[in-house]
């Protein structure tokens, strides 16, 4: 039997999502007592029928309380309330007579916010194989790195210690527009260049500054859940566009949603399938834009890492209306921590991004820039990329071979001929969701590919080859495998 809270929970006028509602249904029952622990749930078959709703709403809440450990599955018998919740301060205190009916005084940015998922990484540790979208932390140039910084630290001028130019330090501008100029046909000057804390900060900005609450915004289907988190959070409505082997279907798009105002795409290397965005869609896209008056948000994150012969120009080169805004980050070609990214602005839109710049945190850090403008300048940033690309193809292929090795038949991993991950789609009725938590008992990281979706949601598995030296490979895929071997097929 469920809860009455859970269906007290469903309300199909609101603009949550069912899946949404389901989980905070099931989440406030758990955490009110009402489900106890080792409570066996009914199957996903059985529940979307009694709440009447599709079986994939129910999937997806139980995928997410499976991740955030509210729930837990025994392998051939079902669901089950965990023995002990995620955090215990969780738990809804008793409440007094003279508190009831007060609200937590929250914006409704701050509930819609509470409701996004950033990411599927929040409570797994930050550097274990096989996590996607990590480079090669130890082969990152420390000593040269270490050098610029001593000199940079030893006697640096005084317009690096105070208040700085909120576009950015110079020639750090300076020595972007010359690379992607260079490597990525992207046109531009360094006053178009605006540096950011990271490519997220870049979403952050162009969804508050050009958006209206209620906006609609293509975005691929699957897509990057950092980009959605940013667009929900600032009350958007994400309209998901399917993609096929030319990327983006810019005509479903414009028959199903055509007062959109904005298409947040990843046209060099479709995260997270990387399928590469067709020159005919390309144009197709720039074309809608331009008629339907749209900004165009590329993300060329991952654009460096190609295996097999060159990749497209950038969309950005393309655009002859200043549609396009282009972002770029540094996270993954350096290190995470290094927190620097970039948008490539049309001019139409520098005065009003330089502004809210100034007002969100002033600036970026100084020293810092200086160093990479430097380390871009000498060189060291394209030495760096061969080096890296040259190593992240050698281990694509390790892992592949160790893949086919040790993963069971229903696990194939196929190449890729670009970026830092892998993509195994997997066929019913495994839930990629709980071979993630599988995985994790086995020490091993991965994420699943369905909660990357918002329309009919495929099972898949994403394994991040890049960041790992053979030792640690060999070690993770054996216990992966051994893990995947113990699996027997059941409907949770």
């Amino acid at each position: 039997m469920l809860p009455p809270s859970v269906l007290a929970h469903l309300n199909r006028t609101l603009d949550v999502p069912l899946h949404l509602q389901v989980y905070e249904g099931l989440r406030e029952a758990i955490l009110q007592g009402t489900l106890k622990p080792s409570h066996r749930l009914p199957s996903t078959r059985a529940m979307a029928q009694h709440l009447g709703v599709s079986r994939n709403t129910v999937l997806l809440a139980f995928e997410q309380l499976l991740l955030e450990g509210y729930l837990e599955s025994r392998v051939g018998d079902g669901t089950y309330v965990t023995h002990t919740l995620p955090d215990t301060s969780l738990q809804k205190p008793e409440v007094k007579p003279e508190q009831q009916g007060r609200q937590p005084a929250l914006s409704r940015r701050a509930q819609k916010l509470l409701q996004v998922q950033v990411t599927q990484y929040l409570s797994q540790p930050e550097y274990r194989a096989f996590r996607s979208g990590m480079p090669a932390l130890k082969d990152f140039p420390f000593e040269e790195w270490r050098k610029l910084h001593a000199r940079h630290w030893k006697t640096p001028p005084v317009q690096l210690l105070a208040y700085g130019d909120p576009r950015g330090y110079l020639p750090l501008r300076e020595a972007i527009s010359e690379y992607l100029n260079a490597s990525r046909g992207v046109r531009c000057t360094p006053d178009q260049v605006l540096i950011t804390s990271g490519s997220q900060q870049g979403l952050e900005l162009a969804a508050r500054l050009l958006l209206d609450d209620g906006d609609s915004l293509w975005m691929e289907d699957p897509g990057y859940l950092g980009a959605r988190a940013a667009f929900q959070a600032s009350g958007l409505n994400v309209c998901p566009i399917p993609i096929d082997q030319e990327g983006m279907q810019v005509q479903h798009g414009a028959e199903h949603h055509p007062h959109a105002r904005m298409v947040y795409v990843t046209p060099s290397h479709q995260y997270p399938l990387g399928i590469t965005l067709s020159l005919t869609r390309r144009l197709e896209l720039l074309k809608w834009a331009r008629q339907s008056g749209a900004w165009i948000l590329e993300d060329d994150y991952n654009s460096e890492y190609r295996y097999e012969g060159r990749p497209l120009n950038a969309l950005q080169g393309l655009d002859q209306d200043g549609r396009v805004i282009y972002i770029g980050t540094f996270s993954k070609v350096l290190l995470p921590a290094v927190r620097l990214g970039y948008l490539v602005l049309p001019e139409s839109l520098i005065d009003l991004f330089i502004h809210a710049r100034s007002l969100v945190d002033r600036m970026p850090p100084g020293v810092s820039q200086a160093v990479l403008a430097e380390f871009m300048e000498n060189g060291g940033f394209e030495r760096h990329i061969r080096r890296m690309r040259g190593l992240y193809a050698e281990r694509q292929a390790f892992f592949i071979e160790l893949a086919q090795k040790h993963f069971p038949e229903w696990l194939q991993v196929q190449p890729s001929p670009a970026g830092m991950h892998l993509v195994s789609h997997l066929a019913e009725p495994f839930s990629d969701v709980q071979l993630v938590e599988e995985a994790s008992r086995a020490g091993v990281t991965v994420r699943a590919l369905s909660p990357s979706y918002l329309h009919s949601p495929e099972q898949g598995l994403l394994f991040g080859y890049a960041g790992y030296p053979e030792d640690e490979t060999i070690l993770a895929a054996r216990d992966l495998g051994r893990a995947f071997s113990r699996i027997r097929i059941s409907d949770p």
